[in-house]
């Protein structure tokens, strides 16, 4: 599987004038191959080895063209093409979904090496902090480091980025190939399985009684404010205004950093405290689109921690199953019966059976249970993860965000 490092670039004023002014040509590159496609017939749309080929044409039509790595280019048209296939997918899922956009200065932020012999990687800087790699047509610089950085010959791809700040990153792709086997279904003990549901009043909430609190992010979102209050009383496009921007740029990023850190420790303790995780398969989109509590569903990020659940689950050997999250707070976990009450009820009382349980509890055990469900199907009864699920769960406190901010993790 393909994991990423990334890591904090120091350019020089020169190279990194240079790395810019490439960006932007790369930019203007993207943007022709994206009018020659939408441009050609409709039948006959061209490949991104048909665009290939016709960068030669642009480049002596257009001299500019040449001045970045060709290789770089080559990633800049292939990448629209992998941008293609996924609307294309998400088109055939039913979603109504546009055409790719025109980018303009600035928008267009990074370049892309996938070949060993477009980089190289020099460990004799004098000082064990510091990297230097060299990018095809760019040149060299430092990079910090607080982990091994791999050879030339073992990176599949590396990315220099130029973020709003103002800062530049870069990303190291590589493939690891030692990653834990998955345990088998047989031997899965009960107390190593958890369902997880997302919740409102807290951010997770476990089969085992275990709430997670949300992120308070009111003072972020306060600077956030001032910062963007200033940026509307400077003259736009001035020295000034650039200043102010980045200002503004690097109160959101300490907003999606804390969201981000706080998401890693949490999803590396789930998938290090048990074998299997059950979790809601949300489709966030729709969610976001009422206006009922949208901001708070926007900050809770569900989409990338479960992207980041699944990810680090293969890394750690883990079985994530989502399951539909449809019917999981009105189902009973007892007896199954199903109970409609309003979102303001955080209480589940079955009329059939009496069983009575936080709201947010009786629905991670429902999707517990669905979970094991979908792993063991066509297993025999007595297969000890379809039985998993314990008629009693022992209560456990809850856990304020800021715990998982400082510690680590919940059980920390």
């Amino acid at each position: 599987m393909k994991h990423t490092l990334r890591f904090r670039a120091y350019l020089c004023d020169d190279v990194a004038s240079e790395a810019w002014g490439h960006i932007d040509i790369l930019r203007q590159i993207r943007n022709h191959a994206v009018r020659d496609y939408y441009r050609s017939d409709y039948n006959d749309r061209p490949s991104d080895y048909d665009q290939h080929s016709k960068l030669k044409q642009w480049t002596d039509k257009w001299p500019t063209f040449a001045e970045p790595s060709q290789h770089a280019a080559q990633q800049a048209i292939s990448q629209i093409h992998d941008d293609l296939e996924t609307l294309q997918e998400r088109r055939n899922e039913g979603y109504d979904v546009g055409r790719l956009q025109w980018q303009g200065a600035g928008e267009f932020r990074s370049v892309s090496y996938n070949q060993s012999s477009r980089f190289n990687v020099d460990y004799n800087t004098g000082d064990d902090r510091f990297v230097r790699l060299r990018l095809e047509k760019i040149g060299w610089f430092k990079i910090r480091v607080d982990r091994d950085v791999p050879p030339a010959d073992d990176i599949d791809e590396i990315i220099l980025k130029k973020e709003t700040t103002g800062e530049w990153y870069v990303s190291l792709v590589t493939t690891v190939n030692d990653t834990p086997e998955k345990p088998g279904l047989t031997e899965i003990e009960p107390e190593n399985c958890v369902g997880i549901d997302l919740g409102i009043t807290s951010y997770i909430h476990t089969s085992e009684n275990l709430s997670v609190g949300i992120l308070d992010l009111s003072n972020e979102y306060d600077r956030y404010a001032r910062e963007q209050r200033k940026l509307t009383r400077k003259e736009h496009g001035s020295a000034n205004w650039e200043k102010q921007r980045q200002s503004v740029a690097r109160a959101k990023r300490a907003i999606k950093r804390k969201v981000r850190d706080y998401q890693h420790k949490l999803t590396t303790w789930l998938v290090t405290e048990y074998d299997v995780v059950a979790v809601e398969d949300l489709d966030v989109k729709p969610m976001l689109e009422t206006s009922q509590n949208a901001k708070n569903k926007q900050d809770a990020a569900w989409s990338r921690f479960l992207e980041l659940l699944e990810y680090k689950a293969d890394l750690h050997g883990t079985h994530v199953e989502k399951v539909k999250p449809a019917g999981t707070t009105k189902e009973c976990a007892v007896c199954g019966i199903e109970t409609a009450k309003p979102i303001w009820v955080r209480e589940h009382s079955c009329p059939a059976c009496g069983h009575t349980d936080d709201r947010d509890l009786n629905a991670a055990k429902n999707i517990l249970s669905r979970g094991l469900k979908q792993l063991g199907a066509g297993r025999s009864e007595s297969t000890p993860v379809q039985t998993a699920l314990p008629m009693f769960t022992p209560q456990r406190d809850r856990v304020d965000a800021k715990r998982v901010v400082e510690a680590g993790s919940p059980g920390a």
